[in-house]
């Protein structure tokens, strides 16, 4: 068996070294013939992005001429006369921003001139027998803290233009996760600086330069043209529902069955498939996330290899200051549920806080959601999704516990109290709770007038719940006026109770009282609403009713 090198991207060091590798050359040639000017391609992280750009960086680049046999024998590629005599005969610029994860806009521009200048450093490495006349042709090469956006903004193209004279040939520019530095800058609040300069570099590289014969970069997002590649009118974007491309990055079913086979794992195909199947990228389905069956292969042990193998920093942000709708559509998500939304492929970071179902776009490009179906309605595409697979939903889960902390020995207090019908118990565990958490939850630090309490108490109340989902059946829907939601808790077991929750939030305005008159208000909505009869038509006989009032931090249960 071949060795499995965990965390390898390098291109060169993996077939060197004859270690597991998934044959993904044909993207050479069917990008190649594509013609295309510029290609942006987006995937979610650990895709094989970053391996796939140095494939193609050591398949054309003059430094690898002469090594297309060590590098490429018994691949797809190498199978054609015509792409043999194509590699190692193009001078090729290759660079990633995977690592400008800064917390200032200062750090983060001084982390973009580091990557420019090391790959100026490289190719003077690569020149060190030049003369000194030569190496006066190319003392432009440097980058400093102290160089200005211009100068940042024209390197890749001057060093293009050096390139194109050297080698007499227009260079090929592979730029790998373009946009972490994008989104770094939209979470740490220095986006509008940060798109300024990356809008000027990408334009001097890859729209203005007559040196470049074609590019090609890769990112998870697909971040607004408006906002980044304004007047890029070469460019040609490749997201997870275009159809080129649909099988270049991850692997197909038969890929990972037939890696299963070579590591005497074929008796794990179902248990392979619960767990990391769920991809769709264009019409291709069952696209599977290589970074889990590579993990998998090595340590032969299913865990969510590729879920925990990120902070999903932004993802957790947004879905944490989401309003009450999109928490209770993650409901309906988790419960194994589809959602239906209009949305729109391309990220605009500015709309994230202003449009709750920009959220979506970001959950599907990150590869947490898949296309179920995709109907165009005549004007828009309304988009049927669902959680990719096992790993995202214990994902999601872990998240939302991990937003309790703190409070997770009270909250565990508290289940057992509610389930146990112990409503002086809930009440002492809920506002210890809420005392922790709500400073956290809440998002007022950015308040608008479309602000309300209902943005963070049903989350609030998701996140007490979500460990019960492997006792109960939870199921809530949103009631109009007050912000009120029904929570049915159905149980799995017979020596369960089932459980109704409503719960409203005080409204000042409306001349409510006290927190006991709401919670008692709440309980007699139950009544009136017949919430048992779902309950009881399921045989179950012991229900215990919960009225919840809520007014700011303070809570009150009540029990019918």
């Amino acid at each position: 068996m071949r060795p499995i090198s965990i965390g390898n991207d390098g291109f060169y060091e993996i077939r060197k070294n004859n270690a597991f590798y998934v044959d993904k050359t044909a993207f050479i040639k069917e990008w190649w013939e594509e013609l295309d000017k510029v290609t942006l391609i987006t995937r979610p992280r650990r895709f094989g992005k970053t391996l796939n750009m140095q494939m193609l960086g050591c398949f054309f680049s003059e430094r690898y001429a002469g090594k297309g046999e060590e590098l490429f024998d018994g691949l797809d590629i190498w199978k054609e006369e015509k792409y043999r005599q194509l590699q190692g005969t193009y001078p090729v610029i290759f660079l990633s921003f995977a690592n400008v994860k800064k917390d200032t806009y200062a750090s983060a521009r001084e982390g973009i001139i580091s990557v420019i200048d090391d790959l100026f450093k490289n190719f003077k490495r690569s020149w060190k027998n030049d003369s000194d006349e030569q190496k006066k042709e190319y003392s432009f090469m440097s980058l400093t803290k102290e160089s200005s956006d211009t100068q940042i903004a024209n390197s890749l193209h001057e060093l293009s233009s050096y390139l194109e004279f050297r080698y007499d040939k227009k260079c090929l520019i592979f730029l790998d996760e373009y946009d972490t530095p994008l989104q770094e800058a939209y979470v740490r609040g220095y986006w509008d600086e940060m798109s300024y300069l990356i809008r000027d570099l990408f334009n001097s590289t890859f729209k203005t330069n007559p040196s470049m014969e074609r590019g090609v970069m890769t990112g998870i997002t697909r971040v607004s043209k408006e906002s980044i590649f304004s007047g890029l009118n070469n460019l040609n974007v490749i997201t997870t529902t275009s159809r080129q491309y649909e099988t270049a990055f991850g692997f197909t079913e038969k890929e990972t069955f037939d890696a299963l086979e070579e590591y005497g794992l074929s008796d794990m195909k179902s248990d392979v498939r619960e767990w990391y199947d769920g991809f769709t990228f264009g019409d291709t389905p069952d696209v599977y996330n290589p970074w889990s069956i590579v993990n998998f292969l090595k340590k032969r042990e299913l865990q969510p290899y590729w879920a925990n193998s990120s902070n999903n920093g932004l993802i957790n942000r947004q879905l944490r200051l989401a309003d009450a709708s999109i928490k209770s559509q993650m409901e309906t998500l988790m419960n194994g549920g589809s959602i239906k939304t209009k949305l729109d492929e391309e990220i605009i970071f500015s709309q994230l806080d202003r449009n709750p179902k920009a959220i979506w776009s970001l959950f599907l490009a990150g590869g947490y959601l898949k296309v179920v179906k995709r109907e165009f309605d005549g004007s828009w595409f309304d988009y049927t999704l669902t959680l990719t697979d096992k790993e995202v939903r214990l994902m999601f889960e872990q998240m939302i516990n991990g937003w309790f902390s703190e409070s997770v020995n009270s909250n565990n207090e508290f289940i057992h109290a509610m389930i146990n019908g112990d409503v002086d118990g809930m009440n002492v565990y809920i506002n210890m709770i809420a005392s922790i958490s709500f400073s956290s939850f809440d998002v007022g630090n950015r308040p608008s007038e479309s602000t309300t309490p209902e943005r963070f108490y049903h989350g609030f109340v998701l996140g007490l719940l979500v460990s019960e989902r492997n006792r109960y059946l939870i199921r809530s829907n949103r009631e109009s006026g007050y912000g009120r939601y029904d929570i049915c808790m159905y149980p799995q077991k017979k020596a369960l109770p089932g459980i109704i929750i409503e719960f409203k939030v005080q409204n000042e305005n409306a001349g409510e009282e006290t927190l006991s008159d709401i919670a008692d208000i709440a309980l007699q909505q139950i009544e009136a609403k017949d919430c048992a009869s779902d309950l009881k038509s399921e045989g179950v006989e012991n229900i215990l009713k919960y009225g919840f009032a809520f007014a700011g931090k303070k809570v009150l249960i009540k029990k019918k």
